[in-house]
């Protein structure tokens, strides 16, 4: 008997002893299923509750809410529930006995919810982290890393620490989700030997995850828009990646990808393609105000006018819903497409007025730009911003904000200029870059050229901080000492305060730098070159050989850039041969691998050059080719597509004229004409002034026409016939040179032209041509590639060329009308064979 009681009691203090093994309340907490039954546990056990189920609790709030629509969240409910401040309570008292998990993720799940940063909480999990900071694995150092980031903390103490502790394990990382959150989170501490070892670090990682993870190279994409480096080959990889997962992101995610590339000056004509078709597909699905803000800023600007036409009249339906950063982002994609629909356009001014109070500083300047671009006439909303700028330039401490912000205030049209404006400009000059000070001055010079009875009022004010700021940017070009943070500076300059204060000493100080020239800042430098129209003959000559030499280093798409100031600007380096001979081996191999647009740039850019790659020129004459181009066209903004068809119709023509034998179709006669019948088709008054003249030297107006155009669409200023005897033939319509009817279809090496006018044997048919300041470089009298190109093609047309450059028209030494007739008598009849 005693010993079945025994048996019995064994089994019972062992069913005992499990029961209160158990946690009952985390037990209770994992089968919740919403906030409310979350908060139900936590108000029936609060004195039971340890530091885990604290944590416990908050990650399922968070979680809850992550689950659901965005427009569903409950955030605010959930911050104010009673239970909620119980958690908060409870978490702060206990932050000492809860794992080094336990705090990053309490931390990382109270932000989700919306507490703010500076919420005692908040703070103490921060201190207490930071303590733990060395001891941390590396995957909640990310997820740590990641909620400073929140706090907008990328610059702290604490930032500096993790960088160091990344820069020390990096090579111990395996999981590239953790690598990307750190990259992003640390890219404005990051050194250039750092950059390099991440960089390297990720393409290695890359290769080895699930290919369906696309965050992951998208948070790539974004290390590199962060500290603005376009490195192209891990650029292209991500690329890959992410076309691959087109078909499963939403217009968020497209939307987000497409602007990094923008940031970043990177087109990737399949991702475009891809995203336009996904979205196509879906136009209908997006019926609520969120989900087609998205859509429409990620679709608009790359579809054709009649979708466009589609998206603002469901944009207009909705623009009464739309939250505050909802008419942000629709207003912005409405100025990038140049929108001119007016009824939704004052639709989204009014929903961006009413927000206006919740706008952060850059906000507010975004918003005053997309109006003024969209042409926006209401005085009131216009002065209401006017003087949220001037509010907002007068407390602001950063000096770019400050230039943003005035450069805006610029833009709005003002009967003066506040004193606390120009006060608070004169403040930050001295810790203005490069970029900022050109902003700033433009701003001046469009408030001292604007208003006169301002400009009377007090001719003093703008001068003086002219001068002021002059100066800080010559000390500043002057004192420049790394190229490469000069480039980045000069990256985004333009305009006629850089060209007329400060462009002489920025070549002079490139000219002491110019061993700095490196494989990395080659089509930095390029492209600040061509963009100043200047020619330097010791740079050109060190980024030629810097090329040649290290060819093998240089991304082939960068060979686009490094050639384009050698052809536009018609600069041959020593051994020009070789130098564009190595960068067309360089790229070749990789035609296929070119965005359609950029191969058409590059091939006119070789062509300026007179340079015609054989297998470039024949994957570009493709009908395969030009399909896709097309295609591509239609995603790209107005002006780039108009550029681009431009490009094309100029490398057409010069194909069939200097290089018949590729047996390449003239096919854009339709094109030129139409472009033709868009043109003012009006004569200048230095083209009227010298016709006059000419009729006066031959003897009568009919001896020379004025703004003729030529086969394949050239237009010569006057052109006339001399006999054999150097006699003006009176011009008609039969001795014009055309092109036969026959000649746009056929092919061959006989038929790119032919002169179908009759003149009579041994006369010259002449072009007599004006070039102004855009036909030349602008330091010297040395021609541009694009004129020397025409001359060209007009020699091979049966022109013989007299050319009247500007600055010997207007010289003083051609101050009378007869100066001017006996420099076109010397022109004509002397210089003619």
């Amino acid at each position: 008997m005693f010993w079945l009681r025994a048996l019995w009691r064994g089994p019972r203090r062992a069913i005992h002893v499990g029961t209160s093994n158990r946690d009952q309340v985390l037990e209770q907490l994992r089968v919740c299923s919403t906030e409310d039954q979350v908060f139900d546990v936590v108000g029936k056990n609060k004195a039971k509750l340890s530091a885990g189920h604290v944590g416990c609790a908050l990650g399922m709030l968070w979680q809850f809410q992550k689950e659901k629509p965005y427009m569903l969240r409950t955030l605010e409910f959930v911050r104010t529930h009673p239970q909620f401040l119980t958690l908060r309570v409870l978490a702060e008292n206990k932050i000492s006995l809860m794992d080094d998990d336990t705090v990053v993720n309490m931390l990382y799940d109270v932000l989700r919810l919306s507490v703010e940063p500076h919420d005692s909480l908040i703070q103490q999990l921060v201190a207490e982290a930071w303590t733990r900071l060395d001891r941390l694995d590396l995957a909640t150092l990310s997820k740590f890393s990641v909620c400073l980031s929140d706090q907008h903390l990328h610059c702290s103490p604490l930032m500096g620490q993790i960088a160091e502790i990344l820069n020390q394990k990096l090579d111990s990382i395996e999981d590239i989700r953790v690598l990307t959150n750190l990259m992003i989170s640390i890219s404005t501490l990051v050194s250039p030997r750092l950059r390099d070892a991440l960089i390297e670090r990720a393409d290695s990682l890359l290769g080895t995850m699930d290919s369906s993870l696309f965050r992951n190279p998208r948070r790539i994409v974004q290390f590199l828009r962060n500290i603005k480096y376009c490195y192209r080959p891990l650029l292209e990889k991500c690329d890959k990646i992410l076309i691959h997962n087109v078909p499963i992101m939403d217009a968020e995610d497209i939307g987000i990808v497409l602007g990094l590339y923008q940031s970043l000056q990177f087109n990737s004509c399949d991702f475009r393609l891809a995203a336009k078709r996904r979205m196509m597909k879906h136009t209908d699905a997006c019926s609520d105000p969120l989900s087609f803000s998205k859509f429409f800023a990620a679709l608009a600007p790359i579809t054709g006018q009649e979708a466009r036409e589609g998206l603002e009249s469901s944009a207009l339906l909705l623009a009464g819903e739309f939250s505050a950063q909802q008419a942000l982002a629709v207003a912005e994609t409405l100025e990038e497409i140049q929108c001119r629909n007016l009824p939704l356009i004052n639709k989204i001014a009014s929903v961006l007025h009413k927000n206006l109070d919740v706008y952060r500083p850059v906000e507010i300047a975004r918003i005053t730009q997309a109006l003024i671009m969209l042409h926006y006439q209401n005085p009131e909303l216009l002065s209401k911003l006017r003087s949220k700028l001037v509010g907002l330039v007068q407390v602001s401490i950063v000096p770019q904000e400050v230039s943003m912000l005035t450069h805006v205030l610029a833009m709005l049209s003002s009967p003066r200029l506040e004193e606390a404006v120009i006060s608070r400009v004169y403040a930050i000059l001295p810790q203005c870059n490069l970029s900022e000070l050109s902003s700033l001055a433009q701003a001046i010079i469009k408030w001292s050229r604007g208003d006169p009875t301002y400009r009377h009022s007090a001719p003093g004010v703008h001068s003086h901080l002219l001068q002021v700021l002059n100066r800080c940017g010559l000390e500043r070009v002057r004192m420049a000492d790394k190229l490469d943070l000069l480039l980045e500076e000069l990256k985004y300059i333009s305009g006629e305060w850089f060209e007329e204060m400060l462009l002489d000493d920025t070549m002079l100080t490139l000219q002491r730098l110019v061993d700095q020239i490196s494989v990395s800042n080659l089509p930095e430098i390029c492209l600040f070159l061509t963009k100043t129209n200047c020619v330097f003959a010791p740079i050109l000559d060190r980024i030629a050989s810097v090329t040649k030499e290290n060819i093998h280093k240089i991304h082939y798409s960068a060979t686009y850039a490094i050639l384009l100031p050698f052809a536009v600007l018609n600069y041959d380096p020593p051994n020009g041969d070789d130098f564009f001979e190595s960068c067309i081996q360089k790229f070749t191999p990789h035609i296929g691998s070119f965005d359609p647009h950029l191969l058409v740039l590059i091939a006119y850019t070789l062509a300026l050059a007179d340079y015609f790659p054989e297998e470039l020129i024949k994957e570009i004459f493709n009908v395969d080719f030009l399909a896709k181009l097309d295609s591509q066209l239609e995603t790209l903004p107005d002006a780039l597509n108009m550029r681009i068809r431009l490009r094309l119709m100029e490398l057409n023509r010069a194909v069939c004229l200097e290089c018949p034998e590729f047996q390449v179709p003239w096919f854009h006669h339709r094109y030129c004409l139409q472009m033709q019948r868009k043109g003012n088709g009006g004569i200048s008054p230095v083209q009227q002034q010298i016709h006059k003249m000419l009729g006066e030297i031959f003897g009568g107006m009919n001896y020379a026409k004025v703004a003729v155009s030529t086969p394949y669409f050239y237009t010569v200023d006057f052109e006339c016939v001399m006999d054999k005897h150097m006699r003006p033939v009176p011009y008609t319509e039969q001795n014009q040179l055309q092109i036969t009817e026959e000649e746009k279809v056929q092919w061959g090496l006989d038929s790119a032209w032919k002169e179908t006018s009759e003149i009579s044997p041994g006369a010259q048919r002449i072009a007599l041509i004006f070039l102004d300041s855009k036909s030349f470089c602008r330091n010297t009298g040395h021609m541009k590639g694009e004129t020397t190109m025409r001359k060209r093609h007009l020699e091979i047309l049966g022109y013989q060329i007299l050319q009247i450059p500007h600055f010997e028209w207007n010289s003083m030494e051609l101050s009378t009308m007869e100066a001017w007739k006996d420099y076109l008598r010397k022109k004509i009849f002397t210089k003619l064979p």
